[in-house]
C-alpha cells in the first residue's frame, strides 16, 4: 500500500505515536521520521533506508529549551549558535541524555540534534511527547528528497504517511558543529556558512569526511549520489551527447540536447543553486542516460556546501 500524502499533522503524529515512520518537511530536506525514545521504530528506521547501523542519526526537537532535556551539557559557544541559529539549518553535536537510546547514535555518547524551521514539522513536534529522530527519506546514500512527491516515489511503500509541507526552501542537509574540548569543529558543511559561525564564536576547524565510523551524519565520502554516474564537467572527455547529462550552474552547455540539461540558477543566485541541485540530480537520473557532467559553483558562501555535495555525488564512480 502506498502511503497517504497530506498536510494533517495529527494523523502524522497518530503514526509516530503508535510506533511507525513517517516521512517529514524541513527546510533542509525531507525527514524519515520516529519516535527517538522508541529502539524499534528507531531500527525501523534504518531498515526501511537500509543504512548501516554504524551512521548516526539527527534528533528533531522544538526548540532550545526542549533541546536540554535530551542532552547532558551545551558548551558555552553551543549555546550560542543555538540561540543565534535555532529554528534552522544547524544540527549540533553534543553529549546525550541516558534517555536517548544508543541505536539513535549508532553506540556514541554523543547526539546530533536541531530545531526545524519549517512550520509544519514546528506543530507536530510540539505536540508529541518525544524529539524525533530524522535521517532524510531516501536509500540510504541517494540524492536526498526535497519534496513530498521524492519521499512517495521511493519510500512510499513502506511509510503509512507523508506530511507534505511543500518544496524544501534550503534543499541540502544543515551543517553540523562538533566538538572537541569545547572548542567547535564543522562535521558537515551547509547553508550556516563557517563565516556565519566564526562571526559569532570566533575561529572553527572544519573536518568534515570519514570512510567509516562517522562522529556524526552525513560524513561518509561517498554520499547524495543518484544511480547514474556522475563526473565533473572539467574532467568530461569524448561523450555521446544523446546519451549524456549535464547540470550546469547558470549556462547551459552547447553540445548537449537542451532536454538532457538542468540549470541550477540562471541568474547566478547560490541558494537558488542549492534548492535546485537534488531536483536536477534525481531529474536526469531518471532518463537513463550514460552519464552525468555536473559543474561546480562558486565557492563562496553556501556554495561550498553544494560543491561539497557534488564532491560526494562524483566520488560514487
Amino acid at each position: 500500500m502506498q502511503a497517504e500524502i497530506g498536510t494533517d499533522v495529527g494523523r502524522a503524529r497518530q503514526w509516530l505515536e503508535e510506533g511507525k515512520c513517517v516521512g517529514i518537511p524541513t527546510e533542509t530536506v525531507y525527514g524519515l521520521a520516529a519516535n527517538a525514545l522508541d529502539k524499534e521504530a528507531v531500527l525501523s528506521v534504518f531498515r526501511i533506508k537500509n543504512r548501516p547501523d554504524f551512521d548516526p542519526l539527527i534528533l528533531h526537537t522544538f526548540s532550545v529549551e526542549e533541546a536540554r532535556k535530551w542532552i547532558t551539557q551545551m558548551p558555552a559557544k553551543a549555546a550560542v549558535l543555538a540561540s543565534e541559529f535555532w529554528p534552522g539549518p544547524l544540527t549540533l553535536v553534543l553529549p546525550k541524555s541516558p534517555l536517548i537510546p544508543f541505536e539513535v547514535t549508532s553506540g556514541l555518547d554523543t547526539v546530533g540534534i536541531r530545531v526545524p524551521d519549517h512550520p509544519l514539522t514546528l506543530a507536530l513536534l510540539q505536540q508529541l511527547g518525544f524529539p524525533l529522530a530524522a535521517p532524510s527519506a531516501n536509500p540510504f546514500g541517494y540524492v536526498s528528497p526535497t519534496t513530498a512527491a521524492h519521499v512517495s516515489l521511493q519510500l512510499g511503500g513502506r511509510i503509512p504517511y507523508i506530511l507534505d509541507g511543500g518544496p524544501c526552501r534550503v534543499g541540502i542537509e544543515s551543517t553540523i558543529v562538533g566538538f572537541e574540548e569545547d572548542e567547535p569543529v564543522i562535521l558537515r558543511k551547509g547553508m550556516i556558512s563557517q563565516g556565519m559561525i566564526e562571526e559569532r564564536i570566533g575561529l572553527v576547524k572544519i573536518k568534515v569526511h570519514s570512510t567509516s565510523n562517522p562522529r556524526a551524519p552525513g560524513m561518509l565520502l561517498s554520499h547524495y549520489a543518484p544511480h547514474t554516474p556522475v563526473e565533473l564537467a572539467g574532467k568530461a572527455g569524448a561523450f555521446d551527447p544523446q546519451r549524456t547529462g549535464y547540470i550546469a550552474f547558470a549556462i547551459k552547455h552547447p553540445g548537449i540536447p537542451v532536454s538532457h540539461q538542468e540549470v541550477l540558477s540562471s541568474s547566478g543566485d547560490l541558494f537558488e543553486a542549492a534548492r535546485s541541485l537534488y531536483a536536477a540530480l534525481r531529474k536526469l537520473d531518471a532518463m537513463d542516460l550514460d552519464r552525468i557532467y555536473i559543474e561546480f559553483v562558486p565557492e563562496d558562501g553556501i556554495g561550498s556546501a553544494v560543491n561539497d555535495r557534488i564532491r560526494r555525488a562524483v566520488c560514487k564512480t
